[in-house]
């Protein structure tokens, strides 16, 4: 079930919610929390606004988080603070009497909905056709449960920022071509730290159904799908032309799904974890333009007084999906459960989580 489809069903939070105090809605969270006790699981993505962030029993990136909310088997209720893919990721991994709930189901990805389950159907034969079977899927885990189903069936593996060279490296040696959905700037980075030059990339058009390439299509060892990250892909070469102008001993940080010019003339190019290492590790005084979501930023900024540390974009806004969860929703979600109401439960069907979990078995492995 992509977001669309969820936000067809989902639970509408009562308008006395968004009347109440910040005082007395963090005062409810905090008592609900502990009269759950080890029952309640809270994990909270990076990306998370700090009214959520602060309740969250783990933060971390989105496998991480599922990883965490699977090794709690105490915990009957995982209240996921992130986005839809997150939390199917989280359902497809912990056990049966456990039950993931989502406390807004508008919290999307925009990039994983760039890759719709039906698309990929109609691509993959059309790819099969061109280049016979001679292609490995592998998917972000920034992508919906069914897209992992997909990817598992056909043989291939999930991947995420921080692994995705090795994964790639894995692939090649199974299959002559690789498949990368749905992030193009992931994988084109990533394969091109592996020696994969530009001219062997080409781009798969979802809503054209046709390979973007010109050339020889014989020499295309990676087939990129035409998806992106909406706020990876405002930092521009032109912001770092702005940095590099303006202070040139700034080291300038991104994550590897900017584009491939942006990560070209960085200094450093990692997963949100390595950028959160780096700073934390970098020498007092040091300076620092992070090409990452604002609400991050603005908490390592905070995190970090003794360094010099600004966006890489200083018109930044928030990942809008991602700030769907907040203190309200957070605390209806939790207010429900206590009167035996479950809101937002996500579940993945039993096929798709079958085949999904081998994707996400390979990369594991």
């Amino acid at each position: 079930m992509n977001v669309l489809e969820a936000m067809k069903r989902l639970d509408h939070m009562p308008e006395s919610y968004k009347t109440m105090s910040i005082k007395e809605m963090e005062a409810r969270v905090r008592a609900i929390k502990e009269r759950f006790g080890k029952r309640l699981f809270i994990p909270g993505h990076h990306y998370q606004k700090d009214e959520v962030i602060q309740f969250a029993d783990a933060t971390g990136d989105s496998l991480q988080l599922a990883q965490m909310a699977a090794q709690n088997s105490e915990a009957e209720y995982i209240v996921f603070c992130g986005v839809h893919f997150m939390a199917e990721t989280a359902d497809i991994l912990t056990s049966d009497h456990q039950k993931v709930i989502l406390p807004d189901m508008r919290a999307g990805c925009s990039m994983a909905d760039m890759a719709d389950i039906a698309q990929v159907e109609r691509a993959w034969p059309i790819l099969q056709e061109l280049f016979g079977d001679t292609i490995l899927p592998l998917t972000y885990v920034n992508s919906t449960a069914a897209i992992k189903a997909f990817v598992g069936r056909c043989g291939g593996a999930t991947v995420t920022s921080s692994n995705a060279k090795k994964m790639m490296a894995w692939a090649l040696k199974q299959k002559e071509r690789i498949f990368f959905l749905p992030d193009q700037h992931l994988g084109r980075n990533t394969a091109y730290q592996l020696g994969v030059a530009l001219d062997e990339m080409a781009v798969w058009d979802p809503h054209t159904d046709r390979l973007e390439y010109k050339g020889d299509i014989k020499k295309v060892k990676v087939i990129l799908w035409k998806g992106h990250c909406s706020v990876h892909e405002n930092f521009t070469a032109r912001h770092i032309e702005r940095i590099r102008q303006a202070k040139p001993d700034m080291n300038i940080i991104v994550h590897p799904e900017c584009s491939w010019d942006v990560v070209q003339q960085a200094d450093y190019v990692g997963s949100t974890k390595y950028i959160i290492e780096t700073i934390r590790n970098a020498p007092s005084g040091s300076k620092w333009a992070i090409g990452t979501e604002m609400n991050l930023v603005n908490r390592i900024i905070r995190e970090h007084p003794d360094k010099e540390i600004v966006s890489l974009n200083p018109y930044m806004c928030p990942c809008l999906t991602m700030n769907r969860i907040d203190l309200p929703h957070l605390l209806w979600a939790l207010e429900s459960l206590e009167r035996g109401v479950i809101v937002n439960q996500i579940i993945v069907p039993s096929l798709i989580a079958q085949d999904a979990s081998q994707a996400l078995a390979r990369m594991l492995a």
